[in-house]
């Protein structure tokens, strides 16, 4: 018997009936109880459809990690039933796992225009463009795959052409807001329509509505896009030298804010950063930005320009060291550095792990004679994602009958369940879910699955999965404590020494001011080697590893990585 997933028997709703059969299982593969590697997928009698394919970005424990990526075992368990791919929106954490999946399943990808013009640059660039039919999907036109109909209802968030889900399925309707926030006067575009969401769910209300978390622990509402663009026509106005604005490559909005800013004050606008021009140029072939009188999309061959008629837009909002920014405040960029008087703005927020380095950049551009501006201080930059008054109005619009929170760290998942029991979601109707703990919603209720695999994958470089809790460990031990590599050559008849024993210390001690430590090592490389000669060569390795480490933590406190070689000739 399916376990209840409050403990106690399932609520039966009333209203709307269902057939009694009906279900809709959502197996939940990354995002919930974390934000990044958003990916799910959703089933019916009649179908499974992936939602959002994404990737993590490492943190500083993931040492050498690239990034992090969902287990897709149940995908390919069920691949032959997999009718599509939706994408809500193009950040990577929704888009950036679609390289290591698309070689293993294929099926067409449902997304809006710009989200598809990124998705197709992706593939592209690994050479697997013809492993996916890329399909565009809009506001005007419901899709139906098997026994699901989706709507894609606009919202407002840091990239254009975000969507909503609204699905109709044969245990009721169900909302995905995906990332959202409500701008009530947006810059561009329709925004997020809290009507559509209304009329979607119906006087009924929903039967499933799963929202997103990220903000939840702050009050009110978001800054709006008018007043960033407020606050940066200000800072252009008022500077008497260059203007250096970073971001997120994919805000399309924001990057049109800059160059309305730079038209303003009569600045030419030098974009430096790959990221940039593919995304700017992409945006352009869909009429999806108004380029300013002046745009320079290389920084080789710009005509000489006084500092205050110049605008950079550059990457590197993240601190990453090869992005334009970085490498222009250490004075690695082959065209352009900092100017004393420099005004740099960096208009977007700060990724968790990137902490250290975003200060170290922020510290050079300062010593180099640089005014920074950032969001710490300075409004310079809107959140994508809804604060706690509009996850409210999110959730009195939809009246869902059962509450699940997406899109967030587990204490972000647990705030937002008590704001739905709060708006009138029964505490029995709201669950908390991580990854790879599948629910069902029935006409009868909520029931959780038997949990599936669903640890994240790491990718180094092009190791995947090949990279687990084990050597991340042995990583972190090499950086905090060092190693130690004992070199021995036996006489394979006689296990006299041929060479050695010879240690090596890297990054462990330093050998000019503790000699006499590893000739005491030596010597007990020597004693082991009495001890064990006629072991086999493991075993002989083994006892040198144990035998230096206790010396090692007796004498300097200190656990490095201790390597034998023991060579038989």
């Amino acid at each position: 018997m399916e376990e209840s997933i409050f403990g106690l028997s399932p609520r039966i709703f009333t209203g709307k009936k269902a057939h009694p059969d009906a279900w809709f299982t959502v197996v939940p593969l990354g995002g919930f109880g974390q934000i990044g590697m958003n990916c799910m997928v959703w089933s019916t009698p009649g179908a499974k459809v992936i939602i959002d394919c994404g990737l993590m970005f490492p943190s500083d424990y993931h040492l050498g990690v690239d990034v992090i990526i969902p287990r897709f075992d149940y995908i390919l368990e069920n691949k032959d039933d997999i009718r599509g791919i939706i994408l809500t929106h193009g950040h990577e954490d929704h888009i950036g796992a679609l390289p290591w999946l698309m070689p293993l399943l294929s099926v067409p990808i449902y997304a809006s225009p710009f989200t598809l013009k990124l998705v197709e640059h992706k593939l592209r660039e690994r050479g697997l463009l013809d492993r996916a039919q890329l399909i565009t999907v809009n506001a005007e036109s419901p899709l139906t795959l098997g026994d699901m109909t989706f709507h894609f209802f606009p919202v407002c968030h840091s990239i254009i052409d975000g969507f909503a889900l609204g699905v109709e399925s044969p245990a009721g309707r169900i909302v995905h807001t995906a990332d959202f926030k409500i701008d009530p006067d947006p810059l561009e575009g329709p925004g997020t329509n809290l009507n559509s969401f209304r009329a979607f769910a119906g006087k009924e209300g929903a039967r499933l509505l799963l929202s997103d978390s990220t903000n939840i622990e702050h009050e009110g509402c978001s800054l709006s896009e008018r007043e960033v663009l407020a606050n940066l026509r200000e800072l252009f106005s008022k500077a008497q030298g260059r203007v250096i604005v970073t971001l997120f490559s994919s805000h399309i909005q924001r990057i049109q804010e800059v160059f309305d800013c730079a038209d303003e004050s009569g600045r030419s606008v030098i974009v430096g950063g790959r990221s940039l021009v593919n995304n700017i140029t992409m945006a352009q072939e869909l009429g999806r930005l108004r380029p300013p009188k002046r745009l320079h999309m290389d920084a080789d061959g710009i005509p000489p320009l006084a500092d205050d008629k110049v605008a950079l837009l550059v990457t590197g909002s993240q601190g990453e060291p090869l992005s334009a920014l970085s490498r222009i405040a250490t004075g690695g960029h082959r065209n352009l550095s900092i100017h004393d008087g420099d005004v740099v703005i960096m208009s977007s927020r700060l990724i968790p792990g990137n902490t250290a380095a975003v200060n170290t950049l922020v510290n050079n551009l300062f010593r180099l004679g640089a005014e920074v501006y950032y969001d710490q201080e300075h409004p310079v930059h809107a959140s994508g994602h809804a604060q706690q008054k509009e996850l409210t109005d999110m959730i009195r619009a939809v009246r869902p009958r059962c509450f699940v929170p997406v899109h967030g760290e587990y204490r972000h998942l647990v705030k937002h369940a008590r704001l739905a029991n709060k708006c009138g979601v029964a505490e029995l109707d709201s669950a908390v879910i991580e990854n790879g703990q599948p629910f069902t919603i029935t006409p009868t209720g909520i029931t959780l699955e038997e949990r599936i695999p669903a640890e994240s994958i790491m990718v180094d470089g092009k190791g995947v999965g090949d990279v687990g809790q084990v050597l991340l460990r042995e990583r972190h031990i090499l950086g905090g404590e060092g190693m130690v590599v004992v070199v021995l050559v036996l006489d394979a008849e006689s296990r006299s020494i041929l060479y050695g024993p010879e240690i090596f210390s890297k990054g462990f001690i330093f050998e000019g001011q503790y000699d006499h430590v590893l000739e005491e090592a030596k010597e007990l490389v020597l004693r082991e080697l009495e001890q064990r000669g006629a072991d086999s060569p493991d075993k002989l390795k083994d006892g040198i590893r144990l035998t230096l480490r206790r010396f090692f933590r007796r004498i300097l406190e200190r656990d490095p990585v201790v390597l034998p070689i023991v060579t038989l000739v």
